[in-house]
């Protein structure tokens, strides 16, 4: 559901061809202005579950130089949709900027990490999902702090699916759930496995987890509106999100440990 923008796209080829072709000012600047409705369309999305102290004219902000920097290096005769690689452009300049940061307390992200570890060494031992009930009792919490824990550490989700799989390698997990393009033949085993191992994952996830993920990822709709859809509370959806992502990125944590053994 990548937002449209006001006019077909094909009306600005010509603006494409006088910016990239004879470098035109003005050009770009109106690309600009008519791509920064997209630039709203990120924010609201990531807005949701970051901490107070994030304000939404600083992703804004961040999301502007990442739509600069879209319309900069974007090829238009290979015929790929820019809304699209704007979005991620958009969206990974805001992470970059929440990380510079540092908006994620150390408290915060040492609580997610031990859910995470929790999830990858029970399910591990189980080969099954693990309720609430048995996370609780690994973590020697009652449920509704487990709850609480999980609402805390909504914010470290939003964007964990971008961390690189590979430290020197750019592709993400994020990535590998929504782009099928072809990746470099030397790592096609690799690729198979981790994706493989991303499956396994998902359908290890609860029928909810599923379909907030997919909801999310995948139609790209707000956590707010999945509330809608899913008539649940967004801080319900929230929680959903959080554990099926700390799941997820447990899995291929796991995978991640044993490509680099070999």
């Amino acid at each position: 559901m990548i937002m449209e923008p006001k006019a077909p796209h094909l009306s600005n080829i010509e603006l494409w061809q006088k910016w990239k072709e004879d470098k035109d000012i003005q050009a770009k600047k109106q690309l600009i202005e008519h791509y920064l409705p997209l630039v709203d369309y990120v924010t609201n999305r990531m807005a949701i579950g970051l901490p107070k102290n994030v304000s939404r004219d600083d992703l804004a902000s961040n999301g502007v130089m990442g739509l600069i920097d879209a319309i900069e290096k974007f090829d238009y005769q290979r015929g790929l949709q820019f809304e699209t690689y704007a979005s991620w452009r958009i969206r990974g300049a805001m992470i970059d900027g929440l990380r510079q940061g540092d908006w994620v307390p150390r408290s915060v992200r040492e609580k997610a990490k031990r859910i995470e570890e929790a999830y990858q060494h029970l399910e591990q031992e189980y080969l099954r999902t693990v309720s609430d009930k048995e996370i609780s009792s690994y973590l020697n919490v009652s449920e509704r702090e487990f709850q609480t824990m999980l609402q805390d550490i909504a914010v470290t989700t939003v964007c964990s699916l971008e961390d690189p799989i590979r430290e020197e390698e750019s592709e993400t997990r994020l990535s590998m759930l929504i782009d099928e393009k072809a990746k470099n033949p030397d790592h096609k085993v690799q690729e198979f496995f981790l994706k493989e191992t991303l499956v396994k994952g998902i359908e290890r996830l609860t029928e909810k987890e599923r379909i907030v993920v997919s909801l999310f990822y995948y139609e790209e709709l707000s956590l707010s509106e999945i509330a809608e859809v899913m008539q649940l509370s967004p801080s319900r959806i929230s929680q959903l999100h959080s554990k099926a992502i700390l799941r997820l990125r447990g899995a291929l944590d796991k995978q991640k440990n044993q490509l680099m053994q070999h």
